[in-house]
């Protein structure tokens, strides 16, 4: 919808204007004259580093990136130090979040005691506090403990969050065992490792009735164990990252700022992911905004720490590759960064926003990024769409 040269795309001008105050009103009734409004982004899985690894990013850095990609609210996995698995050690975190965070920050709580799958954390005594709970970036080995873990989530009536690996199927790989593996003498990660375990949690999700999310999925047979679940009657949901969209492992470069886990795949897989957002079987795309130092992301696809950044570009990446490409249409994208994430972890849409010229271009340079952590794979590339504005709870949380 337009309005006096602003385009309106998921939200009304009445919902922006009645949070605005005078200032930024007269912002948007002029400076930001033929701007799309769109309503503030949602990334359910982003690692902001605190407490216990500040150096990698901050809740403050990490918060201020992502108002500058025109997210609004965010909720941040729980590797961290101490691991927010007791009530004692999430409020840590959560007394970071009062005094930092720029936008809307929603924890979650590990599924283990030290995300180590042998003991069930406190899912009773953080459920009030988090927004689910999740080992991510570790699998739950055990059926056992899954099993339980989805019980117990359900009697609280919080959601489990998925991480999808098989550790005996790694064999120390560290990129996709596909053609540039095999090429260029590098140990792979095999696509079974990714799906066997989520093949797994379906068949037990099913079984306990649990509310279950898979996350950053990048396999076409992930897409396809969903789709089938879904059809049965699961209640499963999932989400895939914008670098599996739009690059495959021919992409891929001696350098760090490739590596991520799951790691990018075949252009196959690419394809199958694609589809999937088309036909709905993946419901959201989150970033998977990892940060490391520069000296963990400098040695290489073999010795550097697995993670990429990506809050900050996410929007333009996918628009210029998937929107501009007609692959997706904009109100598609808006639905999968903002709506459905909300729907799916009852976060409320409230009256956030974002404002964006479509028509301006960039060129990627991590060096200007907000984020501390600089390892992206788009450095360099040329991206349309400028965040002029986001506006979180009636502040402007970030202005170009």
């Amino acid at each position: 919808m337009m309005h006096g040269g602003l385009n309106f795309v998921g939200c009304t001008r009445e919902d922006v204007f009645s949070v605005c105050d005078s200032v930024t009103k007269e912002l948007l009734s002029h400076s930001l004259d033929r701007c799309f409004v769109f309503p503030g982004f949602c990334d359910v899985h982003v690692h902001f580093r605190e407490p216990g690894f500040s150096y990698k990013e901050s809740i403050l850095s990490g918060s201020s990136a992502s108002a500058a990609g025109g997210y609004t609210a965010v909720c941040t996995m729980p590797n961290l130090n101490p691991v927010p698995d007791s009530v004692e050690n999430l409020r840590q975190q959560l007394e970071l979040i009062r005094q930092q965070a720029v936008i809307h920050v929603y924890p979650y709580g590990a599924i283990t005691v030290g995300q180590k799958g042998e003991q069930l954390a406190d899912l009773s005594g953080m459920a009030a506090d988090v927004i689910a709970f999740s080992d991510d970036g570790r699998g739950v080995q055990s059926d056992e403990m899954m099993r339980s873990a989805m019980l117990r989530a359900k009697a609280l009536g919080k959601m489990i969050v998925a991480h999808c690996e098989v550790n005996d199927l790694l064999h120390g790989g560290y990129i996709h065992d596909g053609e540039y593996a095999k090429n260029h003498g590098h140990k792979g990660i095999c696509s079974e490792s990714e799906y066997a375990q989520i093949a797994r949690d379906l068949r037990l999700a099913e079984e306990t009735g649990c509310v279950y999310h898979v996350c950053h999925i990048s396999a076409k047979e992930s897409v396809a164990l969903i789709r089938d679940a879904k059809r049965r009657g699961v209640n499963v949901t999932c989400e895939t990252a914008p670098h599996y969209l739009v690059m495959d492992d021919g992409d891929l470069q001696e350098d760090g700022r490739f590596k991520m886990n799951p790691p990018l795949r075949s252009a196959e897989d690419k394809n199958a992911l694609i589809e999937g957002i088309q036909d709905g079987t993946i419901d959201m795309i989150a970033t998977d905004h990892a940060p490391h130092s520069q000296e963990e992301k400098s040695k290489g696809l073999a010795g550097s720490s697995f993670g990429i950044v990506g809050i900050e570009t996410a929007f333009s990446v996918l628009y210029t590759h998937l929107v501009q490409k007609g692959i997706i249409t904009l109100e598609r994208l808006i639905q999968l960064l903002a709506v459905n994430p909300r729907k799916r972890f009852g976060i409320p849409m409230g009256n956030d926003f974002t404002v964006w010229d479509l028509s301006e271009s960039y060129i990627v340079d991590p060096d200007k990024f907000l984020s501390k952590g600089k390892a992206t794979p788009f450095a360099g590339w040329q991206l349309n769409g400028v965040c002029k504005m986001t506006v979180c709870d009636g502040n402007v949380v970030y202005r170009k």
